[in-house]
């Protein structure tokens, strides 16, 4: 470890907070500005005229996130989506803390999806494999994270339990 190490740390470091600040400074202007217009309230009222089942609602939020997750990484997903999805999933009749562990694994999903899936380009860079091949090996774990993600949906006790464990609910 070198001072001059030590400084390429520090910078890298300075730049991806920065990075990570504007993302959310970003992302908070942009909920100002969509609170302000009125869009979370007409597209969860849109949604909620549709009558979907709560399971469908889910399944649907699903597909977005996943079909986002092909654009964008799952920081920006959160960001954006969460004061859409949040109001409409607890109108459904979900509670928050399963939705926001749905919400995670949601991303995580997103994020092994081709043409912009983050973690593939990280794999990438690791191994010096194509894109498309990395995808192919992760297909499955892709799967794999899908029926997770619906066995919690359909049981959300499996998610609540640690939670409630630890309130004492």
């Amino acid at each position: 470890m070198s001072i001059k190490i030590l400084f390429e740390c520090l910078k890298g470091a300075v730049k991806t907070n920065a990075m990570i600040m504007l993302i959310v400074v970003g992302a908070g202007f942009l909920s100002r500005v969509m609170g302000f217009l009125g869009i979370p309230a007409a597209i969860t009222q849109a949604i909620s005229q549709l009558d979907l089942s709560p399971y469908m609602l889910m399944i649907l939020l699903g597909g977005v996130y996943i079909i986002l997750g092909c654009l964008l990484d799952g920081f920006s997903i959160v960001v954006m989506t969460l004061p859409i999805a949040l109001p409409m999933v607890i109108q459904a009749g979900f509670d928050p803390i399963w939705f926001g562990i749905y919400l995670i694994l949601m991303v995580e999903v997103s994020q092994i999806t081709p043409p912009v899936g983050f973690n593939l380009f990280v794999i990438q860079g690791l191994t010096g494999e194509p894109i498309m091949k990395i995808a192919r090996y992760a297909l499955p774990f892709f799967f794999l994270m899908l029926l997770t993600t619906a066995i919690i949906t359909i049981f959300p006790e499996i998610a609540l339990y640690l939670p409630q464990l630890m309130t004492g609910k």
